[in-house]
């Protein structure tokens, strides 16, 4: 897929025409990652955003004694780094690093900001994008509260399957603990015991959903 035609598929760019889009495609350039390569850190000073052509990009934040949270898991077709274009000279609100080599597409904010004053009625595109974001906080808010470790454990696992019973966790077990919310002790705790319920199974390359009815009535 080119550059264009990933762009025009995200929700920010959707409505825009092919001209815009173009001229928004020859401003960008590809950033190749490895894993673990940092593309920002949190209070960085923002300037474009991203699209994830390939690969996995977690968004994460540090507290001050060196912990992690991660807050997103950004996939193919993702794009992310947009609330600096509406800041007032705030840095990033999170870190953005690889976890796995990684494919993007490097889009300045000046060619954006352009496209807006010329055609303000596409900041529909960045209502719906942020109204999404909200949703998704709304969601992990109430799965913080509602949700033990061990339900929290279980949504991020089906998050991570899909539709597939068969799946290889994109994440080490400190980042999977990270996205959860608790210590990795307990996330390998939850797991194992999906393994003793015969909910799940271990496999050569990751995991395979034995019992999904159940893994999903645990997660809610």
């Amino acid at each position: 897929m080119t550059d264009a035609a990933a762009l025009a598929e995200t929700d920010l760019f959707s409505q825009a025409d092919q001209p815009s889009i173009d001229r928004l495609a020859a401003a960008s350039n590809r950033r190749q990652l490895d894993r673990g390569d940092v593309l920002f850190r949190q209070d960085d000073e923002p300037s474009a955003v991203y699209l994830v052509l390939e690969g996995r990009i977690a968004i994460a934040n540090r507290s001050f004694d060196g912990r992690e949270s991660m807050v997103a898991l950004m996939e193919d077709g993702d794009l992310f780094g947009e609330m600096g274009l509406f800041g007032h000279g705030d840095g990033r609100s999170a870190d953005a690093r690889a976890l796995e080599p990684t494919t993007l597409v490097e889009l300045p904010f000046a060619p954006i900001k352009a496209l807006f004053d010329e055609q303000p009625q596409l900041l529909w595109g960045v209502v719906s994008m942020l109204s999404q974001r909200l949703r998704a906080m709304d969601n992990a808010l109430a799965d913080s509260v509602f949700l033990d470790v061990t339900g929290r454990t279980a949504k991020r696992l089906l998050d991570m399957a899909g539709e597939n019973d068969e799946f290889v966790l994109p994440l080490t077990q400190e980042e999977l603990a990270g996205m959860v919310g608790a210590s990795r002790e307990r996330v390998n705790k939850s797991i194992n015991q999906f393994i003793r319920l015969g909910w799940l199974a271990q496999t050569e390359r990751g995991y395979s959903i034995t019992n999904r009815q159940q893994l999903e009535i645990r997660s809610r």
